[in-house]
């Protein structure tokens, strides 16, 4: 009996559930062999066990808990939205989350009815969540100074015992995989799908990764040697840096923090993290995680810094109250740097932090590199983009629409390298648009928990909307055509903008060139199908971050890719970059520079150092006479042989530099 026939005899279910196991069954082998590649080296570490162990021993990874509150635990919040949530700006409602001032220039100011505090609130509803303390320049000094003095063991611990605590960390998040979507989405306002994929996926994939390849990319490296030092042994050793400071944004809130944690910690750092104001309540549960997982695995907890004091979350009860007054009493969990901008800048000036690694906006990045500045402190900056998706007209719509769809509207459009630009060739771009214009008019949008299910969520930042309503009022009235959306979604009290869909966008429209960081699909026409043309306007753009190319001719789309200036490219994908954590992610021009992931990203959390040892103990570098002090007269005639003998290419050249040596070695002047 053939394949054919089996098939046709099969039932579906049957042959649904074959074609399901070998999908996932190559999967399951090569994420579990992941962990078991430094497994063994884990228990030849531990006293008192035998070489018995099987071949597919695991480490021990323990199990632990993580106490929830009440908001963190809640589906659905009750009560209505916070009245203070709501301010007039140019005639129109602007919904403020997670602080109650906002200045016109998107910065955020204390409130002065609530000194010393940020009140947090969910985007999509604008429910209060609770207060975190906004921390000053003294109480950051305390919070890295605390992360210092647990480093001062962490950087002797094995990277066995490194990836013991990473695995922990792993296996509770695959363990509670839904409450951590839902107090991501409940403080950023995406849908839990989208907190599953950009939030859940990628955070276990970096942790499979580092834990598999981590410690092959720190081992000590030898590098090979010239001539004249034949006799030595070089090699460069990746020495952990110290305390790192992370500045995260507010996007993606579990994983923009759990990203250099993850990084930092293995690398033998302890990790401070600055996070954003607009997303400090859910980072008190993050953190909570990280911390008993260090415990748990006999480690100090303060090695990590990212939570808020709980004791600001709204609970009730006695055990509440006294934990409230303890927190109040000692400050006991606060773990973090939390606050405005005095607090981000405190943490980059910060004597103690050795290494400063910033995600956010161009502007920022150069005020983080101006303050970093007079102390010499490196930094990492991943910045804006305005990464394009390329459509030839060639090109399956069957493949790309659905990876245009995600890549303009997965968490409202707020990605660092989400589909800001789609350059349409001419020849399929009339198909494209019939195409996805009615799915974009379908897309649902709401908040996040508790409503419904929906496909958009809500904007995080306040001051986006307005940013989005300029671009697109600007490319409307430059000849761009607003098919879907365009506007503010009134339907909720929460902060929404309609996905949007404009066509006839070109280089001479703000939204073509400024990072849009919303629900909005650009469609940009390249002119007969010229595939120089289309390199061109990518090209001309002050970014540089990812990039996509999609053609029925994958050596074409490859071409394409291969000259674009940007840091990333999918050729027939989109996104997928990050989700190869082996690869760096970074860009050049204003999308920053350096790079995390990957082994460059690993090795930019250490000290690397160069060093040189003898190969044999007994051959020893030793300075000929004519070069040590004083100079003879034939030491200029000893040197110049020297070069001669080493780096002539000719025998000739060689032999005539060897008689001047030996005759310089003997006093005699050339």
């Amino acid at each position: 009996m053939d394949l054919r026939q089996v098939l046709e005899e099969a039932s579906p279910t049957h042959v649904a559930l074959a074609v399901a196991l070998a999908v996932a069954l190559p999967i399951l082998l090569w994420t579990f062999s992941g962990y078991v590649e430094h497994g063994m080296d884990f228990f030849a570490e531990q006293p008192g066990l035998t070489n018995s162990i099987p071949a597919l021993s695991r480490p021990s990874v323990p199990s632990i808990e993580v106490e929830l509150t009440e908001t963190e635990e809640a589906d659905e919040l009750k009560g209505p939205a916070h009245p203070e949530m709501k301010i007039q700006v140019g005639g129109e409602r602007l919904l403020v989350i997670s602080v109650l001032v906002l200045s016109m220039r998107q910065k955020v100011a204390a409130d002065p009815k609530h000194p010393g505090v940020i009140r947090c609130f969910e985007p999509g509803t604008l429910q209060l969540l609770g207060e975190v303390e906004a921390m000053t320049p003294e109480r950051v000094e305390e919070v890295v100074l605390k992360a210092k003095k647990a480093q001062e063991a962490w950087v002797n611990t094995t990277f066995a015992e490194r990836r013991r605590v990473l695995m922990t960390m792993q296996k509770y998040i695959t363990g509670h995989v839904h409450e951590i979507c839902r107090v991501a989405s409940r403080d950023s306002g995406k849908p839990l799908l989208d907190a599953l994929l950009g939030e859940v996926l990628t955070t276990c994939e970096k942790i499979r990764c580092v834990c598999a390849n981590g410690e092959k990319w720190l081992q000590r490296e030898v590098r090979p040697n010239g001539p004249l030092m034949m006799h030595k042994t070089s090699y460069v050793e990746y020495h952990p840096l110290g305390v790192l400071g992370v500045i995260a944004p507010w996007n993606y809130p579990f994983h923009n923090v759990m990203n250099h944690v993850v990084s930092g910690i293995f690398a033998g750092n302890a990790v401070v993290s600055k996070v954003s104001e607009y997303t400090s309540w859910s980072s008190a549960y993050f953190s909570r995680i990280v911390q008993a997982s260090l415990r748990a695995c006999g480690h100090d907890p303060d090695l990590v810094q990212v939570s808020p004091p709980c004791c600001c979350q709204p609970r009730s009860g006695a055990r509440a109250l006294a934990r409230a007054n303890r927190c109040r009493s000692n400050r006991e969990c606060q773990q973090v740097v939390t606050g405005f901008g005095e607090a981000g800048a405190a943490l980059v000036a910060c004597k103690n932090i050795d290494k400063i690694i910033f995600t956010g906006s161009p502007g920022v990045g150069r005020m983080v590199m101006k303050g970093a500045a007079p102390h010499l402190k490196p930094v990492i900056l991943e910045l804006g983009g305005k990464d394009p998706l390329v459509i030839c007209e060639d090109a399956k719509l069957g493949e790309v629409v659905p990876m245009a769809m995600r890549g303009c509207f997965q968490n409202a459009g707020q990605n660092c390298c989400g589909i800001e630009r789609i350059l349409c060739y001419e020849g399929i771009q009339e198909e494209f648009v019939a195409t996805v214009k009615p799915m974009i008019e379908k897309l649902r949008q709401g908040p996040a928990l508790g409503h419904g299910l929906f496909d958009v969520g809500a904007m995080v930042m306040p001051r986006q909307i307005e940013i989005i309503q300029e671009l697109v009022d600007d490319a409307v009235a430059k000849g761009a055509k607003l098919l879907v959306g365009g506007r503010q979604n009134k339907d909720w009290d929460g902060n929404f903008y309609l996905p949007t869909l404009l066509t006839g966008v070109n280089k001479t429209m703000r939204i073509a060139n400024e990072e849009v960081f919303g629900p909005v699909m650009a469609v940009m026409t390249v002119p007969n199908n010229d595939d120089e043309l289309a390199v061109e306007i990518i090209n001309d753009c002050d970014f540089g971050l990812g990039s996509a190319v999609f053609s029925n001719d994958q050596k074409r789309a490859t071409r394409i890719g291969n000259r674009i200036r940007a840091g990333m490219t999918t050729v027939n994908d989109f996104g997928v970059n990050y989700l190869v954590q082996s690869l760096p992610f970074g860009g050049i021009k204003e999308s920053g520079f350096d790079r995390f992931a990957g082994p460059e990203g690993l090795r930019a959390c250490c000290l690397m150092k160069s060093v040189v040892v003898d190969t044999f103990s007994f051959i020893r570098t030793s300075i000929p006479g004519p070069l040590q002090y004083p100079i003879a007269e034939v030491g200029l005639d000893f040197g110049k042989s020297m070069v001669g003998l080493m780096y002539n290419e000719g025998i000739l050249g060689k032999a005539s530099a060897l008689i001047q040596m030996t005759k310089a070695s003997m006093g005699i002047k050339s």
